[in-house]
């Protein structure tokens, strides 16, 4: 369909606003971004990105802090669409940097000439649904407007950074800025007095960094976690053909694994092997590349028990051999989740830095941050002057970016309100009240482009669906939504998700209702699921 131009009339307005029409309109141009705009493309559906960035990338564009990388095997996260892009693309390290990232988004853009359908420097402030013409229309920032059929948000798991409302934020003298949005120019900090305030996964990648040229560094830890090394290493050209040659099998593993990852986890129990047999597989995996130490494990080190505790303290005590000061040691030891519960970071020599002299450890929890002061951050013991403050206090997940769009669906509901006690959503994917909606971003777990992919595919095709048919909405039942929602909290509550207070419950916001974020499944059964309400005419939708 082609793109068209309508002249509205407004009440009091002194002349006609053009409102660009289209099929579709995508929020965001990252991972998901990019491959919903081809898609889309591919169903013959006129369609525009919004991206309030200067260019592609979405995460990998904003995420500019040093030691920024892929913690999955790049060769695994590229998308899969395209045989030619495959060999064409070689992927220098095992695990890419961030700017490597940034520049292999830009490649599939130019490529695939995506970007003559993508308006950057655009920011969505709103969507509103028009139940009369069954349409979208968003709003930017600008004041300029924009309405479609359907609505994708493509807008990011991790979009929406968090700081702490800490007292005197703003009367630091000193440069203070959120890893989100690292400046592009970078930030000095050869000689400086640095406080990196957080020790989740973006943490660790940027203290191991910037630990190598500042002149001290004071680390401010809520929460120790368990962290492993990545091991990484440059690709040689035999290893590169081996890659390319062997794509099929790296796809069908990841389609297989229940995250989306290459490895698989051992089918033997830890608990049926011998104790020196058990620490001889740890050993093994310990000196492994990337996630295997947690993904190819015994199966019951990811479920509560004695499995998990008994690999817990096998990690735990990595840490402690790492850690010269025993008392800095016991303080990075984590104690107060499971193995698994949280995310795993990968490191490159993190532990290490703590033996350096210009390095202090500071534990919020025995000493709470009380203020930003005009010289640096005040503990409840101390005060820690600074010539830089680095947030890297993570991210509101999953819900605050959507929140952020000011969503409004029928009968005027807010998506803010709705989902103010959780998520409420079928399949992760829509939610009840706001037809031809699509929130992409809300429902891929694990390796992230191998769950986008094929959930992108599934949208595109259930667009087609609709127009093909005639119709011109799609939306689930409130029924098929309760019981989603149920089994989310269900089913949620018996996996090692859910037993930390971490973002995958949204417990690092204040405020924010505790609930699983996302679905309990795996990735094979959430295709399947998506599989099966499609062959059953789109079962649990109500098609108008």
């Amino acid at each position: 369909m082609a793109d068209s131009l309508q002249r509205t009339q407004e009440p009091g307005a002194e002349r006609p606003k053009e409102i660009e029409e289209f099929d579709a309109i995508v929020i965001g141009s990252g991972v998901t971004g990019l491959y919903s705009l081809y898609r889309m493309r591919q169903q013959g559906f006129s369609v525009r990105a919004f991206d309030d960035a200067g260019g592609v990338g979405g995460t990998w564009y904003w995420n500019r802090y040093p030691g920024c990388r892929f913690d999955s095997e790049s060769y695994s996260y590229g998308y899969s669409f395209s045989e030619e892009l495959l060999q064409e693309w070689d992927w220098k390290e095992h695990y890419s940097s961030q700017p490597e990232n940034e520049r292999y988004l830009n490649y599939v853009a130019d490529k695939f000439d995506l970007r003559r359908d993508i308006q950057f420097n655009s920011r969505v402030v709103s969507a509103t649904f028009d139940e009369v013409e069954s349409r979208w229309e968003i709003g930017l920032e600008d004041g300029s407007r924009a309405r479609c059929q359907f609505l994708i948000t493509s807008v990011g798991s991790f979009s929406a950074g968090y700081v702490p409302d800490f007292k005197g934020i703003d009367r630091f003298e000193g440069i203070s800025c959120h890893t989100r949005r690292w400046p592009s120019e970078g930030i000095e900090m050869m000689g400086k007095r640095v406080g990196v305030i957080g020790t989740g996964a973006t943490g660790v990648q940027l203290i191991t960094e910037i630990a190598k040229e500042v002149g001290h560094l004071t680390v401010f830890q809520r929460t120790a976690n368990y962290c492993a090394p990545l091991r990484n290493s440059l690709i040689d050209d035999e290893t590169q053909k081996q890659i390319k040659a062997s794509y099929p099998e790296i796809f069908r593993k990841c389609m297989e694994s229940p995250g989306s990852f290459v490895h698989e986890f051992d089918k033997r129990s830890a608990m049926d092997v011998s104790p020196e047999e058990r620490l001889e597989q740890y050993e093994k995996l310990w000196a492994e590349p990337g996630f295997k130490k947690w993904l190819s494990n015994f199966h019951d080190v990811m479920v509560p028990g004695e499995a998990n505790e008994d690999y817990a303290e096998f990690v735990r005590n990595k840490i402690r051999e790492r850690v010269h000061d025993p008392v800095v040691a016991e303080m990075l030891v984590p104690k107060d989740h499971m193995f698994g519960s949280k995310r795993l970071p990968c490191e490159s020599g993190y532990y290490e830095v703590y033996n350096q002299d210009n390095v202090l450890l500071v534990d919020v929890r025995e000493a709470p941050i009380e203020c930003i002061t005009p010289k640096g951050i005040k503990t409840k013991d101390a005060e820690y002057e600074l010539d830089i403050i680095i947030y890297a206090t993570g991210f509101d997940a999953i819900t605050g970016s959507l929140i952020k769009l000011d969503i409004t669906g029928q009968n005027g509901e807010k998506l803010k309100e709705k989902f103010s006690a959780g998520p409420r959503t079928y399949m992760g994917i829509t939610t009840a009240g706001f037809p031809n909606l699509f929130t992409v971003n809300a429902a891929s777990v694990g390796n992230f482009v191998r769950a986008a992919e094929p959930l992108v595919d599934w949208v595109s095709e259930a667009m087609a669906y609709v127009r093909d048919n005639k119709f011109q909405r799609i939306t689930p039942t409130l029924e098929a939504e309760d019981a989603w929602v149920k089994h989310v909290n269900e089913d949620g509550a018996k996996i090692l998700r859910t037993q930390a207070d971490s973002w995958f419950v949204g417990a690092n916001i204040p405020g924010k209702a505790r609930a699983l974020l996302t679905a309990p499944d795996s990735a094979p059964a959430m295709r399947a699921k998506r599989a099966e309400v499609a062959a059953n005419g789109y079962e649990g939708f109500i098609l108008e």
